[in-house]
């Protein structure tokens, strides 16, 4: 077993799980929550009581038919509706399995997105699924526009989070210089 591969979660996620999701048309339970903790990873107890909860003996069990009913919609907005009403996800969190599963045509709903584009902070609030597709495609949208274009999804996505970094790091920089000014007065 080469465990090098988990060093870099990401690129485990967005090859090997993706590959296996589309080979075998579900993933197991260690994959699946590798995504889990890639996006929030004091999510993943509850998730799995979450999951155990819908009347299955084991993980395997649950993301196997999470995972294999989920390849068999049709449509993007289906899919995002099946992980929400069926399973419980919210927002950021079914955005993010299917942007591992769907690179293409899914980005994931963050908040240090919604800081650099200034708009939908709180979309992940929004219990109407209609409207909640419809905000989401917007804020896509906006994703989009605000990146440089040459980018794939992903990485517009990899950009305005990277951007988003650099400006806290920057702003914790000068306010931690601005505290240690202020005490040496």
């Amino acid at each position: 077993m080469d465990y090098t591969q988990y060093y870099d979660l990401e690129n485990y996620l967005f090859t090997i799980v993706k590959e296996t999701y589309y080979e075998k048309k579900y993933l197991t339970a260690f994959d699946f929550f590798c995504i889990i903790i890639w996006k929030a990873n004091r999510a993943k107890s509850k998730i799995a009581k979450r999951l155990i909860g819908k009347g299955y003996k084991t993980l395997d069990e649950a993301v196997y038919d999470l995972t294999l009913n989920l390849y068999k919609y049709d449509s993007d907005e289906n899919k995002l509706k099946y992980l929400i009403t069926e399973w419980g996800f919210r927002l950021p969190m079914a955005s993010a399995i299917l942007t591992v599963l769907y690179p293409e045509e899914f980005t994931v709903y963050d908040r240090r997105v919604c800081n650099i584009i200034n708009d939908f902070f709180n979309l992940d609030n929004i219990i109407n699924f209609p409207k909640l597709w419809a905000c989401y495609l917007l804020y896509k949208r906006k994703m989009i526009d605000s990146s440089p274009k040459e980018l794939s999804l992903r990485d517009k996505d990899r950009y305005l989070w990277g951007k988003s970094f650099c400006d806290q790091l920057n702003k914790n920089i000068v306010d931690i210089f601005l505290k240690d000014n202020q005490n040496e007065d």
